[in-house]
């Protein structure tokens, strides 16, 4: 059975573009850098059976893989068993080298206990013979030098580990669930937050499989455990949220939808039980586990800092708020069309908050405002509104505001000196003398006669440029007299 999270859709017009970093990182080192295993593997297989190794390795390979089963009680050694057993009784001397020089652990066994198991003649054979192979070759392939080997535990191969894989089966199923997961997890944290948070869930699941297989030669390779803790830090960030997870058995498949939290003990369980009753098919169930507990640790102890969570995250996809917004805005204008001005201006004032960047809710509320010129709110939607399209640029709706309010409401909620300021910068600047001169005027009778002093010499200044010396004079008169 098979259970992931589905709750995000990619959003390609802002590509997860560390999760595909970390899938083509993979791919180009299994194509490049791994691609180099098949070739020392077959060189080592030609020098071995040249060397004639087969015959002086084998009986001693049947006899360690009996004493695995008898005093390790190693019930998956026993098929091993019967499988070498059958390609010795068949003659594949090819099989054969591959058995043994691809079983780290049996090189290291022969290595501690040759002088028991061969004459000096054959010992010396041995060592001639197989300790070049194994440097030449076995000891340079990919997962032997980068590969998290638990016997020889170093920090770099905590995170090289991480980029190999065994194969293409198994390098395609982790890239897909790299992906399935990576993006959201991403969006969620930030590029930076994210990478740091991949590498360490890998370290740390790497460390958690060193400690069940402590003195192991057996490499570790692949992104399972970092993915592991994609899906711990996936379902953390969620908690107790309802999200959609897609599930498929055996031919079945679909969708259901349940708190997050509630599938990680789901996912903990499952490889806590694979580890111990199929824990030696080669699959790191532990370092699974170990990468689940990561994740989420890392979301709730460090959730609040280095790995907090964008809030913007949690917000809609720009086509979901379009969405919404439509339906909202739409209700709202069906309430004017019924001439409902109170819900109306509720709907409208709620979608203003949610929406501030929409100017068009703005309008609305100022038209409804307007409707009560005696009230305050008239005052206060239409200074609203004049900031709004000065900051947006647009002088002439703001002088067109300003002039339709000191028609309605400056009688009732006169405006106050510093907004005709405003009114007469941005005429100025629109070249609207008679707008300007009609915004000093209403400054003046505020009786701010700081403001008013320098506004009337800003006037001066701007009609002696324009070589209008009538009106220059008018102001700078103005200006004496004050």
């Amino acid at each position: 059975m098979l259970i992931i999270p589905a709750e995000n859709a990619v959003n390609w017009r802002r590509p997860p573009w560390v999760t595909l970093g970390l899938v083509m990182t993979c791919l180009l080192v299994f194509l490049f850098y791994q691609s180099n295993d098949s070739r020392l593997i077959e060189r080592a297989i030609e020098d071995y059976l040249a060397s004639d190794l087969v015959a002086l390795e084998a009986p001693v390979y049947e006899d360690y893989l009996q004493r695995e089963i008898r005093f390790e009680g190693d019930s998956e050694r026993i098929l091993e068993l019967q499988d070498f057993q059958a390609l010795r009784e068949s003659g594949e001397n090819v099989w054969l080298a591959v058995s043994l020089l691809m079983d780290s652990e049996f090189y290291h066994y022969m290595q501690d206990n040759r002088n028991r198991l061969w004459a000096p003649a054959e010992r010396q054979h041995w060592a001639e013979q197989r300790e070049p192979i194994q440097a030449r070759y076995i000891d340079r392939l990919s997962a032997n030098e980068l590969g998290l080997v638990p016997a020889d535990l170093s920090l770099y191969t905590l995170i090289t580990y991480q980029f190999l894989h065994g194969g293409w089966g198994h390098i395609i199923g982790n890239l897909v669930f790299l992906f399935l997961l990576g993006f959201t997890v991403e969006k969620a944290m930030g590029p930076g937050r994210y990478l740091l948070a991949y590498l360490l869930c890998g370290a740390l699941s790497g460390l958690v499989f060193t400690a069940f297989s402590v003195g192991s030669t057996v490499p570790l390779v692949g992104a399972s455990g970092s993915i592991s803790g994609l899906m711990g830090m996936y379902v953390a960030i969620y908690g107790l949220q309802k999200i959609r997870f897609f599930y498929f058995v055996g031919v079945y498949f679909n969708y259901f939808r349940a708190p997050a939290l509630a599938i990680l003990p789901v996912w903990l369980g499952k490889e806590i039980y694979d580890y111990w009753f199929a824990g030696a098919t080669g699959i790191a169930y532990m370092a699974h586990a170990g990468g689940l507990i990561a994740g989420a640790g890392l979301v709730w102890l460090l959730g609040q800092s280095v790995f907090q969570v964008r809030e913007a995250f949690f917000e809609p996809e720009a086509e979901e708020q379009d969405e919404r917004f439509t339906t909202a805005y739409a209700q709202a204008m069906g309430s004017l069309g019924r001439m409902d001005f109170d819900l109306a201006r509720r709907q409208f004032e709620a979608l203003w908050q949610r929406y501030p960047e929409r100017t068009v809710l703005l309008e609305h509320l100022y038209q409804l405002a307007k409707l009560r010129p005696d009230l305050p709110e008239y005052r206060d939607r239409a200074r609203e509104l004049m900031n709004e399209t000065l900051s947006r640029k647009q002088p002439e709706r703001l002088i067109e505001v300003w002039r339709e309010y000191l028609t309605k409401g400056e009688g009732h909620a006169p405006l106050a000196a510093a907004d005709h300021k405003r009114v007469l910068f941005a005429s100025l600047r629109n070249d609207d003398l008679k707008a300007a001169e009609k915004a000093f005027e209403r400054l003046r009778s505020c009786g701010d006669d700081l403001l008013t002093t320098e506004t009337c010499r800003l006037l001066a200044e701007e009609f002696e440029k324009r070589q209008m010396s009538p009106k220059a004079r008018h102001y700078r008169q103005l200006l004496s007299a004050g």
